[in-house]
């Protein structure tokens, strides 16, 4: 029996998440960072920000993560555009990474996409 596999999830900003963006599209596996600034226990969606952009989280299946308003979680999961072309992302796991300088993380996500591109240039072979 084949088991589907599990996407490797992009590091991404909230501010690279937007409609015309490559990583805002249907079932896209993305990692985000971000302040939680509400959480509603009854349907299981919070809402992280980080700077002026919010994202809405899908935590249903977060069993043993506790939440709490105004920390800092990171999140791995699916997008998902609503009809209304509003993105939920699906959490498939999640933690707590009170502590961490955002402005550091958002230069890191930078170095290492330069460090993955040069990389995949690198392997390139011209047939010329």
């Amino acid at each position: 029996m084949a088991h589907p596999q599990t996407k490797s999830a992009a590091a991404i900003t909230l501010q690279e998440l937007y409609p015309s963006s490559p990583f805002y599209k249907e079932a896209a596996s993305i990692r985000v960072t971000g302040m939680l600034r509400g959480y509603s226990v009854e349907t299981g969606i919070g809402v992280i920000e980080d700077g002026n952009k919010s994202l809405r989280i899908g935590t249903q299946h977060l069993k043993d993560l506790s939440l709490r308003v105004g920390s800092v979680y990171q999140f791995i999961g699916e997008l998902h555009i609503e009809p209304n072309h509003e993105a939920i992302l699906q959490a498939r796991t999640g933690r707590n990474v009170d502590g961490i300088d955002m402005n550091l993380y958002r230069k890191t996500i930078g170095l290492l996409r330069q460090f993955l591109e040069a990389g995949n240039k690198k392997n390139v072979v011209n047939l010329d």
